[in-house]
């Protein structure tokens, strides 16, 4: 990079490192992001890999504080499907379909309320969450559950309560996509998405609940890799200035939504970015265009990375690319966000009660649950078969997903086997349904699907398998699309734990129609 020397080159450095959002590897902090940290780093984002329990994520935050006390320690946390906190054994929070489906915004607003006092007990502070997308396309692979709905307004009013819930903890929320993922085909992990919508359908679809998380306070807004050709023909929104700039900063007077907060990216390393324009050059064009802080480290997460982003952005305003003033203007509200935090958890501190039984009052509210007449209830333990397609990126391998578990502890002696779609295309005559019915050996079983409508090969396994078995069980664990089969079908609305542990109560006889 360009040698620099003085005070405007050490603030320069300190600019450029403040607005990056890196990650490592490991559940203590390493020694370069400590060191980074004390040379002007302000932030910091967790994930699944970083965390083990509360009490580590306790200690590794306080490691980070121990070198910066104002550091913003961030996670990706919508709870449902998308959970770091709880990575390894499933959210014990249903997700925003659950919250959406049950529409009390009080309930929203208790679950992101205790959802953020957890949080902030471990000792983060910046939440990227929630997604504001409303999921007008039901074939969407990104998003799905992790929507409140398809309803502009229904999504609109529970983004506002699960901002105003998790800020009451004291903890910042990111509402996300801006300006809107759901009507997407394609996910952004892997490649560049793009809406054909109008800009009056913009206005009175994708921009309502992110009018309404600004209204509420919403710290941040975390930016999408979207390209909207009616709002700018050449760049995605993370990087465009008419949709940062023009429409999420310019005052409402002038048809902006007039935030003033900190403007977030989606994660740099993204294909939708670094396959396109690559990271370094996609970051620089990010801050020029408007973002104030730039997500990286879900996939790169070491020293080079920070280095090079850092190094990029200095390089650019050098070389007239980037502006100092607004690098500098990316920096403070970084820091301002600090203090925010800092004041805030003050503000909260035991002020935010503990309600540990919500996120499963949630999950039960949220079932919707057809029984048909040829339903008898179980008498002993059933056998489970779970059809798993591929998770998104988002979601993660990592965490578990389904009932078995659950119904396991209440019915001892439950079966369980798992088919995905290439081990159903290996089935042979019979498909996965002669392999269920074979594995069952007489016992009921539990069909459980995720957004069946979006796979063909599980709806042709789940129809052979009702066929044979018509007092089969099914439990829809996605987006319930397609019409209630089975002789008991339960909508659970997400794949939380909690979710599975609703669902269980009820096919174990232990709960009630929700």
């Amino acid at each position: 990079m360009t040698t620099l020397t003085g005070t405007t080159g050490s603030t320069l450095v300190r600019n450029a490192l403040a607005v990056l959002q890196p990650g490592f590897t490991g559940t203590t902090a390493p020694g370069w992001l400590l060191r980074r940290l004390d040379e002007g780093l302000a932030a910091v984002g967790l994930f699944g890999r970083n965390i083990t329990s509360p009490a580590q994520l306790a200690a590794l935050t306080a490691q980070l504080r121990g070198v910066r006390p104002d550091v913003l320690v961030a996670i990706d946390e919508e709870g449902g499907d998308v959970t770091r906190l709880e990575a390894r054994t499933g959210s014990s929070f249903p997700g925003n379909h659950a919250l959406g489906t049950v529409d009390d915004t009080a309930l929203t607003r208790a679950v992101a309320r205790e959802l953020g006092r957890r949080l902030a007990e471990c000792g983060v502070n910046l939440n990227w969450a929630p997604s504001a997308d409303v999921n007008s396309n039901p074939d969407n692979p990104v998003i799905g559950v992790r929507s409140f709905g398809s309803a502009p307004d229904l999504v609109a009013r529970h983004t506002a309560a699960w901002v105003e819930g998790l800020q009451s903890a004291g903890v910042a929320a990111c509402t996300k996509h801006f300006p809107g993922h759901g009507d997407t085909s394609v996910d952004s992990h892997h490649a560049l998405p793009r809406i054909d919508a109008d800009l009056a359908t913009l206005a009175e679809r994708e921009l309502v609940p992110f009018r309404a998380a600004v209204a509420a306070g919403s710290k941040c807004v975390m930016s999408a890799h979207i390209l909207l050709p009616a709002l700018d023909p050449a760049l995605p929104g993370t990087l465009s200035p008419a949709a940062l700039t023009g429409l999420l900063r310019a005052p409402r007077s002038e048809g902006g939504l007039g935030f003033e907060g900190l403007i977030v990216t989606d994660g740099m390393e993204m294909r939708a970015i670094a396959g396109t324009y690559g990271i370094e050059r996609g970051s620089v064009l990010a801050v020029a265009a408007g973002a104030d802080a730039l997500c990286v480290g879900g996939g790169l997460a070491d020293e080079e990375t920070v280095l090079r982003l850092r190094d990029a952005l200095v390089r650019a305003v050098v070389e007239g690319e980037l502006s100092e003033e607004r690098l500098a203007d990316a920096a403070d509200r970084v820091r301002a966000l600090a203090r925010w935090t800092a004041e805030a958890s003050a503000r909260a501190g035991e002020a935010t009660p503990a309600d540990p039984r919500v996120g499963l009052e949630a999950a039960r509210r949220a079932l919707k649950v057809t029984v048909r007449r040829n339903h008898t209830p179980l008498t002993g333990p059933p056998y489970v078969a779970a059809f798993t397609p591929v998770a998104n990126i988002a979601v993660g391998d990592e965490t578990p997903w389904g009932l078995a578990a659950e119904l396991a502890e209440l019915l001892p002696g439950t079966a369980t086997g798992s088919w995905n779609r290439e081990r159903a295309e290996r089935a042979g005559q019979g498909g996965p349904a002669a392999q269920v019915l074979e594995e069952a050996a007489g016992r009921r079983i539990v069909a459980v699907v995720r957004d069946v409508h979006r796979h063909p090969w599980m709806a042709d396994a789940l129809d052979a398998l009702l066929t044979a078995r018509p007092d089969t069980v099914v439990v829809e664990m996605g987006l319930p699309q397609a019409p209630p089969s089975g002789a008991l079908h339960i909508a659970t609305h997400g794949a939380a734990r909690v979710c599975g542990r609703a669902a269980a109560e009820v096919i174990a006889g232990r709960g009630t129609d929700g």
